[in-house]
């Protein structure tokens, strides 16, 4: 002990301290020479002090360093009790973990959360399990999550801790080389925190717009002294429903509404999927069609103004689709539900004249004309830009339709116009051309599809300033943005319909060719199935007038026969088809020595329909590193909004899309899936 004292020093501030006494006492023996100086026996008695003073000093020093140690050593054993206590009983819940995730100790209020005892020396994932070993911090680094655990909500914060030092110092332990580190686990309950922003958020605003799809057509239908009886009883039904849920619904127009809710009413609206959607359709009072509804609803946006900006473009969006539907729009995604109901054909051509003026002052403001469809184009898409390839003429402008390569779909009609010296030899152009070609002075017209993706060249979207829409598919998610001018109209059977409605109105009527006419016709047939599927008044009209102008149905038959092929390649996936809960009917169409297998598995959709019992038909086929799957139904199953959950889209009953990374089992099994889910939602009934 008394070699441990001799060798203890006293350092810093202690060892400052202790000197203090020494520095007085050499000031002290300096005063002595100057008292010395003025008195000789002064001077021998303070250096008798002195030396007195010295040695008590001396004597303190060496008997009080281990009394001091003593006391040092005591005072921090009670302290770092203290502090153990303050840690274990700290009301922060707090856990130290290896590097591998094993909890090494845990405070008194972790292990009440946790329930765990404190010899629990499992896995951290066996309590957190979504805190998986990659989920910890790497080296030096700071991890910040949020984790639920028995219904209350946690800030988790997890940080590395070097203990190289405490490694290098201990007797018991030592290093093999990898990191020397434990990970702080920290939890801080944000339960509160987290239930007032949710009430304040529940009490935020959501906006919509209430449109009546059929609000002329359901009035004719009725008797002229019972109309105000209706639109009454419609009102009423719409301001119920939103009064219940404690809105404000104030009509705007005639067939127009606006509606005020909080977004916890919304959340009601998606739980019954917008069941206002079929009670306005049982208002009938001898009214021989249903009214139906669209509505938009915009909510979550940085502003008020924001809110009511999405909810105009929910409702444009859920006119676009054909209506009987609600569109729910956040700065995140779009929402859609219902679209049940077939598209109701409008009567009234208004629209088309209008959308016809506009397209011409279009086109008559620039110099070139470029028209595309979607990729693989077939007769639909190809014959709707034939028209407005003659419509760009008939103005006298420069026309080019992009075709990046001619398949056996369109090549019937292609070699109609390649024979004839009438048209240009650039009337088709590939996609590089196209492309050289756009300038600020160019008019793009987009024909027979509205998602930029599958355009022949999405390219020509950013190169060309001035883009018209023309399309008979319901809007989806994806569309195409800035377009100056957008005629959508999901009722139509056709894009050939829509552009021989707009042909009548350019200029007085255009004079279409007969191989034009022919070419038309035929995108309207093979989209409908030879007219029997989404076939209106308008439609036989549209057809009525290109057979005016030299459209012959002989002619347009022997144009589309099928060669031996895919003719026993229809046969075949129609032979090979699975009944799936007595109402899909699911198959596959080779791609084998056919060139355009997507049209062959198209058409086999159609014929599986006429087997009794089936509600929708799907067929799958593998082109071109896809799988691309054709959706058709009578009028019992929506396969758009199938189609839609897989990434696809189209109409009620005609719909598709493609899938890409995946084989034809896993894509019928993920349709599959898709159905079971839909049933199970009650979203398709059976």
């Amino acid at each position: 002990m008394g070699k441990n004292r001799q060798s203890f020093k006293f350092k810093g501030k202690l060892k400052q301290l202790s000197l203090i006494s020494l520095y007085l006492g050499i000031i002290l023996a300096l005063v002595d020479v100057f008292v010395y100086l003025c008195d000789y026996k002064a001077g021998l008695i303070l250096t008798g002090y002195i030396l007195v003073y010295f040695a008590i000093y001396i004597f303190l020093i060496n008997y009080n360093k281990s009394i001091i140690m003593k006391e040092l050593v005591n005072f921090g054993t009670h302290f770092s009790q203290v502090q153990k206590v303050m840690l274990k009983e700290l009301e922060i819940p707090y856990a130290l973990l290896d590097n591998d995730g094993h909890i090494l100790w845990m405070n008194e209020l972790f292990e009440q959360i946790t329930d765990k005892s404190a010899q629990f020396d499992k896995s951290i994932t066996s309590v957190f399990p979504s805190i998986t070993k990659d989920k910890l911090p790497s080296s030096e680094n700071y991890v910040e999550t949020e984790l639920e655990y028995d219904n209350n909500s946690y800030q988790l914060k997890m940080r590395r801790l070097s203990i190289k030092e405490l490694v290098k110092s201990s007797n018991l332990i030592s290093s093999n080389g990898s990191e020397d580190n434990l990970i702080a686990f920290y939890l801080f309950d944000i339960t509160a925190v987290k239930l007032a922003l949710k009430e304040i958020d529940d009490q935020s605003l959501a906006v919509g717009m209430v449109y009546l799809d059929n609000y002329d057509e359901a009035l004719e239908s009725v008797e002229e002294v019972r109309r105000s009886l209706l639109v009454a009883l419609i009102d009423r039904k719409i301001n119920m429903y939103i009064s219940s849920l404690d809105g404000i619904c104030k009509k705007l127009e005639k067939d127009k509404y606006m509606i005020v809710l909080r977004k916890k009413a919304m959340e009601t609206l998606e739980e019954n999927k917008f069941d206002i959607l079929d009670e306005v359709k049982t208002v009938n009072i001898g009214n021989e069609m249903s009214v139906t509804i669209s509505i938009g609803v915009g909510l979550d946006g940085l502003s008020y103004a924001q809110n009511y900006e999405f909810a105009r473009n929910a409702i444009d969006l859920a006119l676009g689709r054909g209506g009987d539907q609600a569109v729910v729009k956040t700065p995140e995604n779009i929402i859609y539900f219902g679209g049940k109901s077939q598209q109701v054909e409008k009567n009234t051509r208004v629209k088309a004249r209008v959308k016809a003026q506009a397209l011409q002052e279009i086109i008559s403001t620039k110099d070139k004309v470029l028209v595309m469809g979607h990729r693989l184009p077939d007769v639909d898409s190809f014959g709707a830009a034939v028209g407005i390839y003659r419509i760009a003429k008939s103005l006298d402008k420069k026309a080019h339709i992009v075709v990046d390569g001619v398949s056996t779909a369109i090549k019937p009609m292609v070699d109609l116009f390649m024979s004839k010296d009438d048209y240009d030899e650039d009337m088709l152009v590939s996609n590089s051309t196209a492309i050289e070609m756009a300038d600020s002075n160019t008019v793009l017209v987009v024909v027979d599809v509205n998602r930029p993706s599958i355009t022949e060249c999405p390219e020509l979207l950013r190169l060309c300033k001035s883009i018209v829409v023309l399309d008979h598919h319901r809007q989806g998610t994806e569309y195409i943005e800035n377009a100056t001018l957008s005629y959508i109209e999901a009722y139509a059977s056709s894009a050939c319909e829509m552009v021989s409605e707009i042909l009548q109105y350019i200029d007085d009527g255009v004079h279409i060719t007969s191989e034009e006419a022919d070419c038309m016709y035929s995108g309207i047939m093979i989209d409908t199935n030879n007219f029997m599927t989404k076939t209106g008044v308008r439609t036989f009209e549209a057809a009525a007038f290109l057979r005016r102008n030299g459209a012959d149905v002989t002619r347009v038959r022997k144009l589309f026969r099928e060669n031996a092929n895919e003719y026993k390649a229809k046969a075949d996936a129609v032979s090979q088809a699975e009944i799936y809960k007595n109402s899909f009917a699911i198959s596959t169409c080779t791609s084998e020595d056919l060139d355009s297998p997507t049209v062959v598995g198209a058409q086999a959709a159609n014929e599986l329909l006429n087997i009794k019992g089936i509600k929708a038909s799907f067929i799958f086929t593998d082109y071109q590193n896809q799988i691309f799957i054709s959706a058709r139904s009578i009028d019992e199953i929506n396969v758009q909004v199938i189609m839609e959950k897989m990434g696809g889209g189209g109409h009620l009953s005609i719909a598709g899309c493609q899938l890409e990374g995946v084989s034809i089992e896993e894509a019928i099994g993920e349709l599959k899936k898709t159905l079971d889910t839909m049933i199970e939602n009650e979203e398709i009934k059976i």
